[in-house]
Parts: C-alpha cells; structure tokens; sequence
C-alpha cells in the first residue's frame, strides 16, 4: 500500500512532544519547571485536522504541566504523559476509540518512537529525525519538530482525504477578522 492510501485511512493522528511538537530544546527555569516552545501553525494544523473529523492524541515520556496546558488549549482528545510504554498507551487508544493500526497516524523523531512507528498504518517523521526514525517512516516531514512539520504532516493527510479544501473554505467563512489598534 503507497503512502497516499495509508492516508486515507487515518482516523487517528497521535504524536510525539520533545523533537515533534517542540523543537527539542528544554529549558529551564529558575524554579526547576522545564519550559517548552510550540508552533502556532502545528496548533492550527491540529484545530484544523479536528475541524475535519479526525482525532489527536499525545504519548510522550516526560510529565509536564506545559504540555498539559497545550494540549487542554488544543483540545487534544487523549493525553499520555510520563509514558515509557508507547505501545501500551496505543493500544489503550486503539480499544477505547475501536480502531485498526492501519487508521492511526504517529509522528515521532527519535528512537524511543521507534516500537510505534512501527506499528503505525502511516508512520511520520519530522526533518530533524534520527536516521532509524526515518529509515521507519512512511512519510518525512519537511519541516523540523517545532517548526511546522505537524502542521505539513495534518495537510498531508488532509488532502490524501480531500478535506484539505474543505478545511480551508472553513476558514475563509468566517470573514473578515477586524483588528483595533
């Protein structure tokens, strides 16, 4: 099967944080909080793949607030946080919203990815992934983690679907947004 179809077959897209979401850079503060930087067009990308009906999930294997905070803003359907099991939280999400492996997207950037990746119907790495990460994946990214490859990866799979121009026309319907100064 050609990545295109592996596309349109996705249901699901579940990603990675550090390296996927963020640029893979942690820092931190004077009190011990790890502070994360976001793309705000991966965040649209994810508002956007929710506007045309596909779930997001989140399996990552640090704890942080911030990531919590990014996600409840997104609305990132299921949140996995402090999970060293990948594959026993994908399998947590394949029961509970009855899917197949072939309808689940899985972005990730570095080896501890890998035992999803693997599984996944359509496996994603970002630019920036280790050489095994994209060795695995069906679909490589342009962009680096933090830098819009989420976003690249959604329209992707948004178009293989043909919803893409539906997104888009979405978005223009609102109209035209006034600004005060």
């Amino acid at each position: 099967m050609d990545r295109v179809d592996r596309a349109r077959q996705i249901r699901l897209l579940v990603l990675d944080v550090d390296g996927v979401l963020t640029n893979n850079q942690l820092i931190f503060g004077n009190d011990g909080e790890i502070l994360k930087v976001f793309h705000s067009q991966d965040g649209l990308g994810i508002a956007a793949a929710h506007k045309a009906g596909l779930k997001t999930a989140i399996i990552t294997g640090r704890n942080s607030e911030m990531v919590r905070r990014r996600g409840e803003e997104l609305k990132i359907g299921d949140l996995y946080q402090g999970s060293m099991d990948k594959v026993s939280a994908l399998n947590e999400l394949l029961s509970k919203h009855r899917l197949t492996l072939d309808n689940i997207a899985y972005v990730g950037d570095d080896l501890n990815d890998l035992p999803v990746l693997s599984r996944a119907g359509l496996a994603c790495a970002v630019a920036n992934a280790v050489p095994e990460v994209k060795a695995a994946a069906h679909y490589i990214a342009s962009h680096e983690g933090g830098r819009g490859a989420v976003r690249e990866i959604i329209e992707y799979i948004l178009k293989a679907q043909d919803k893409w121009d539906w997104v888009v026309e979405q978005y223009m319907a609102v109209g035209p947004i006034e600004t005060q100064q």
